[in-house]
């Protein structure tokens, strides 16, 4: 017998996975058992398909050890029904009769693998070790298409000398090594999610997945699907079952950004799932544990939002252990010039053109700037720059707001903001994209302000 500790060596990621084991000789089952523990998050057996059904229908596996030869349905028969009701995750088919019929026919029965009996330890664990790498390329290959089709690439870490960013800086390295749940509030393109990264990469989870979720950009029919997965026929068009990203995220962190923009129902469902640390598929009813640090990020006022009803209080509350409020760039014009030394540097580098330097005029001219898009705004600009081969390019004014409702002492928060939005709806000639993009929010956000408001 191969030395198993040997073989386990390279195993510690598997604790964040279940393991179901299917077996009718007591012996294989007390030895996988054995095996499996002390590798696997947990582990759980049964001598027949009756036996392991009912368990499959209160959990959701990683993967299922599956023997071909049981009393009364066969695993090859129990592997075609789980496929077809969506089951997704890994399977690996043990048999002590095998020819190349019965190989052909598990594979065409969906087994991620299949073993021989007698099998040797490391045999087990490298098919084992073969399926949970796979899993975890495939949940890296989604999140990594998700995260590069809805937005550009993020800063490379905290760009500030500031003492605004200073400071910020030191609260990131306090809270990392802590497993709370963290709520970044800020201007839109303050750098909340930069901070998130930083949070992440600084913390005992670096090692895990760092999966960001735009929740204003899912459609809000979606978004519990999305966050928590799906089972095959959950709804219409759900032709397979699909994990979420909660489950995707195990071991690392979650950051759900514009986490204001999250419907009440889903809001529900994200409370259960900080408290109890499990998630339910929509349309099932198995429970699955979930390790995740969750990071949540807004531009909103969530206290405003809680009076009026858009926001939970309970979750509000529940976010709200540990919040860490960004700087606007106007408020710390000191940290400009290494912004755009920044930006030049990597931005060259991406767009293969030529860096430029902004000259003192140009550098007065920038920190003399109001930034209602902040960052983000800072990073346009001087990409814009490299494409035209220099830096005299002036940032566009900031939106003044109508003498009328200056002298209103008393105007309400949203006649403000409603007066700002058009001033800058007004200057971009109606174009909704080009004033979502200077007022530094989502166009969907602007869409359904404009909506309310009759525009």
């Amino acid at each position: 017998m191969d030395n198993p500790l040997a073989a386990g060596q390279e195993l510690a990621p598997w604790s964040q996975y279940s393991v179901l084991v299917v077996d009718d000789e007591p012996g294989m089952l007390s030895f996988l058992s054995r095996t499996l523990a002390g590798r696997c998050g947990s582990v759980e057996t049964a001598g027949s398909v009756e036996e392991a059904a009912p368990l499959m229908r209160r959990r959701l596996y990683d993967l299922v050890v599956l023997d071909i030869s049981l009393p009364g349905r066969s695993g090859t028969e129990w592997l075609h029904q789980l496929r077809d009701e969506g089951y997704a995750g890994d399977v690996v088919l043990m048999t002590a009769y095998a020819d190349l019929d019965t190989a052909i026919d598990a594979l065409r029965a969906g087994a991620s693998d299949f073993l021989l009996k007698p099998f040797s330890l490391a045999q087990m664990l490298n098919a084992i070790k073969r399926c949970f790498e796979r899993s975890r390329l495939l949940r890296e290959n989604y999140v990594l298409r998700r995260e590069l089709s809805g937005r550009g690439k993020a800063v490379d870490g905290i760009i500030g000398q500031s003492a605004a960013m200073q400071k910020v800086c030191e609260q990131l390295r306090r809270l990392a090594p802590t497993p709370s749940t963290v709520l970044l509030l800020g201007e839109s393109g303050t750098g909340k999610e930069v901070a998130a990264r930083a949070l992440h990469s600084m913390s005992t989870r670096a090692s895990g997945p760092f999966v960001p979720v735009n929740c204003a950009a899912i459609a809000a029919d979606l978004i519990e699907s999305e966050l928590f997965g799906h089972v095959k026929g959950a709804y219409t068009g759900a032709a397979a079952s699909r994990e979420g990203l909660f489950y995707y995220a195990r071991g690392g962190t979650l950051f759900l950004d514009e986490i204001a923009e999250l419907p009440l129902p889903a809001q529900a469902k994200l409370l259960r799932a900080l408290e109890e640390r499990r998630i339910r598929q929509v349309g099932s009813e198995q429970e699955i544990p979930v390790d995740v640090r969750v990071i949540a990020a807004t531009n909103r006022d969530l206290t405003a939002e809680v009076a009026a009803g858009r926001f939970r209080q309970d979750l509000y509350y529940r976010l709200q252990v540990m919040e860490l409020c960004l700087p606007p760039l106007r408020d710390r014009p000191e940290d400009i010039a290494p912004l755009v030394a920044h930006f030049v540097h990597m931005l060259a580098g991406q767009l293969g053109l030529p860096a430029i330097c902004p000259d003192e005029g140009v550098l007065c001219r920038l920190q003399a700037y109001d930034w209602p898009g902040n960052v983000r705004e800072l990073r346009n600009l001087v990409e814009r720059s490299l494409i035209f081969g220099y830096f005299d390019l002036k940032p566009e004014p900031a939106p003044v707001v109508p003498a009328a409702m200056a002298c209103i002492q008393e105007e309400s928060l949203e006649a403000v903001e409603k007066g700002h939005i058009l001033a800058v709806l007004a200057g971009a000639g109606g174009n909704k994209s080009e004033a979502a993009r200077r007022l530094g929010i989502s166009r969907k956000t602007l869409d359904r302000k404009c909506l309310a408001w009759g525009i």
